[in-house]
């Protein structure tokens, strides 16, 4: 895969594509900044945010964000710099933060957290979607660690998630219509490629990209949880992919280098970095959180 930024990020992380505006959006989760790369001019640009950026989403308005705060959601306004707050998750337990996030099929957004205190780690956080009338309601689903790999299948009939500090993807039955979350199944075993899951995406054809945390590939399964193909990249904890470019057919990848040591960072100097690689299949449009 090719470098796209000069940037170095201790954690990028929620890669989205505006189809709209023609830009890449992601997020340096410690530096608490919002990052963004147009391609048809090479410019980069960045806003700081109030606190730590976890997870994001596009709305129906071009000037506008869904953001996931480290202790809350809340809209951000390109135009003036605003950011209004909507409210906050798990307030009474300061040792979680949000982490992944999607919106479904519908335009709700669903996202989970991450405990950011034990180690090992516990599993916390709950799973939450924040609803069109802006009501926030938790899922009946596992507590996670470290929520991630959210996205849902192009029928939204599936909801994919993962515990990273489990390492196994799982997917829950989702009622696109009534929004109600069925049985959880097991969809890729812990041990069934090298890594830890991080973030996820969908193609058009339901096939599921899954970044793996610690192995340095982006792994690529059938509707059916088999892996057809791995891509490696040239760092060894990437961390969300998003499919982009015209014609959708371009993987995006951000990628960190928390917690590597000096040598780890010298033997992998492309660590923290958004790389790009063409591909032979295309990606769906991201959907957006579709608040009036």
């Amino acid at each position: 895969m090719e470098v796209l930024t000069d940037t170095r990020h201790e954690l990028g992380e929620c890669v989205l594509w505006c189809e709209r505006t023609g830009r890449l959006l992601w997020t340096d989760i410690p530096a608490a900044t919002l990052w963004a790369y147009t391609p048809a001019t090479g410019r980069t640009a960045s806003w700081p945010m109030p606190e730590r950026l976890c997870c994001f989403a596009l709305t129906g308005s071009d000037d506008r964000l869904l953001l996931g705060l480290a202790s809350g959601l809340a809209f951000f306004t390109f135009s003036s710099g605003k950011v209004t707050r909507i409210c906050d998750v798990e307030p009474g337990m300061p040792s979680t933060r949000l982490n992944d996030g999607r919106c479904d099929r519908q335009g709700r957004f669903v996202f989970g957290m991450f405990n950011q205190a034990d180690n090992p780690k516990h599993a916390l956080g709950g799973f939450y979607r924040l609803n069109l009338d802006l009501s926030l309601e938790r899922l009946p689903l596992p507590n996670a660690a470290i929520a991630n790999s959210i996205c849902f299948s192009p029928d939204g009939r599936r909801m994919y998630f993962a515990d990273s500090a489990q390492k196994a993807i799982l997917y829950a039955d989702y009622n696109p219509c009534s929004a109600e979350v069925g049985r959880v199944h097991t969809f890729v075993a812990a041990d069934a490629v090298p890594g830890e899951p991080d973030g996820s995406t969908i193609d058009a054809d339901g096939y599921l990209w899954s970044t793996r945390w610690g192995a340095g590939i982006v792994a690529r399964f059938a509707p059916d949880g088999r892996l057809e193909r791995t891509v490696p990249l040239a760092a060894p904890q990437p961390s969300c992919p998003a499919f982009g470019g015209a014609d959708l057919a371009t993987l995006f990848v951000t990628s960190a280098h928390v917690g590597m040591s000096d040598s780890e960072r010298a033997a992998a100097p492309l660590s923290g970095a958004l790389f790009a690689q063409a591909l032979d299949v295309r990606g769906l449009p991201e959907s957006r959180f579709l608040h009036a």
